[in-house]
């Protein structure tokens, strides 16, 4: 996901992205517990998503 996409997102959208991106980021944490995970970099990858949207978040706040 690139940063100028999650910019132009309103904060309705983010938090609905945020949401999704931290039940995408359960189920695999479930999976690689169960040592069928097939791709663990997708791990960080959904981490890093995640802080992005919501420093994009706090950004519109304080603005």
């Amino acid at each position: 996901m690139k940063l100028k996409e999650i910019r132009e997102m309103t904060p309705d959208e983010l938090k609905k992205k945020e949401l999704d991106l931290r039940e995408d980021l359960f189920k695999l944490k479930f999976q690689h517990g169960t040592r069928t995970l097939e791709n663990p970099a997708r791990l960080a990858q959904l981490r890093k998503n995640i802080a992005r949207v919501r420093t994009i978040m706090n950004e519109k706040a304080r603005a």
